[in-house]
């Protein structure tokens, strides 16, 4: 078990010395692929190792010893080991859809009760939410919340989703 220390933390601290697996580990948490048996999963689907390699940037040995380092450490191999993908995305689709994208950008992304706030405006005005996609600050160096609703929102909403505490920019899609 990781404890107290943060995920991703914790990665940087055991592979610190070796940049080029730190970034082969960057592209494995950000797709939520898992690590299992010296091979890597978007859930049940294998993925080669050289197209992660391509996407990292790196050789397809490094990949390699990056999944020997993983399997060698026990608490990666326990991290990646359960790592799932958090799937479909309707973000992108949304405006096919015809549904609603709301993004909000965090003056403090560690503002406590930000999507809570955004949800309740938007649930006040009987929308449904289809879909809270958040990015990680420890990931992400402009993490944003982004929900996708039944329908579009009405402008008069965005004025007030900005009073919620915490919330610095609206955009509307």
């Amino acid at each position: 078990m990781i404890g107290l220390m943060k995920m991703w933390d914790s990665i940087c601290e055991r592979l610190k010395h070796h940049p080029e697996r730190l970034a082969v580990a960057r592209v494995l948490v950000e797709n939520g692929l898992s690590v299992r048996n010296g091979k890597i999963f978007c859930n049940e689907i294998e993925i080669p190792t050289i197209r992660i390699a391509w996407v990292a940037k790196v050789d397809r040995r490094t990949v390699v010893e990056t999944l020997r380092t993983i399997a060698a450490d026990p608490r990666l191999r326990e991290l990646f080991g359960q790592i799932r993908s958090a799937g479909l995305s309707l973000r992108e689709i949304a405006k096919h859809l015809k549904l609603g994208v709301v993004e909000i950008t965090p003056d403090d992304p560690r503002t406590v009760g930000i999507l809570a706030g955004a949800s309740s405006v938007i649930a006040a005005a009987g929308i449904s939410i289809r879909q809270a996609l958040v990015d990680d600050p420890e990931l992400n160096p402009a993490p944003k919340l982004t929900l996708v609703t039944e329908r579009r929102i009405p402008g008069d909403l965005i004025a007030e989703i900005l009073k919620v505490k915490g919330v610095g920019k609206v955009s509307v899609y």
